[in-house]
């Protein structure tokens, strides 16, 4: 039953959370080393898919369009391409977060952090569920 206490418990909000102290334990590694555009940077961007996480935590399925059909089919295509979606969403926060760490060059995965961020939010809004 989708009103059982179970399904509002805080345990929904237990990925988002960890990623979000992800996000500030990296923050603070970061900035005491000196780095703080970089600490800053990868803050932001642990701080957005933790957003993102908490955004879609109460969500059941993915809204069917006309644009992908009807019936079985265009489920499996609107799962495929919403999971493509998620798996390259964490390599590219991963990817920044590790060269953080490593102290290399993160402009790349930042921007392409920053693009990931601003489609989804994009879509969302013409999407027609806004925020």
């Amino acid at each position: 039953m989708w009103i059982a206490p179970e399904r509002r418990s805080l345990s929904r909000w237990a990925v988002p959370g960890v990623v979000l102290g992800a996000g500030v334990v990296v923050g603070v590694v970061l900035a005491a080393d000196g780095r703080s555009g970089t600490a800053l940077v990868a803050l932001v961007a642990l701080a957005g898919y933790a957003g993102y996480l908490a955004y879609r935590r109460n969500e059941p399925a993915l809204p069917l369009s006309d644009g992908f059909g009807s019936g079985t089919r265009a489920r499996a295509h609107l799962r495929a391409a919403a999971m493509t979606g998620d798996v390259l969403t964490v390599a590219v926060v991963g990817g920044l977060t590790v060269q953080a760490l490593r102290g290399a060059d993160i402009t790349a995965y930042a921007w392409l952090a920053a693009l990931a961020g601003a489609t989804y939010l994009l879509s969302a809004f013409v999407g027609g569920r806004g925020l």
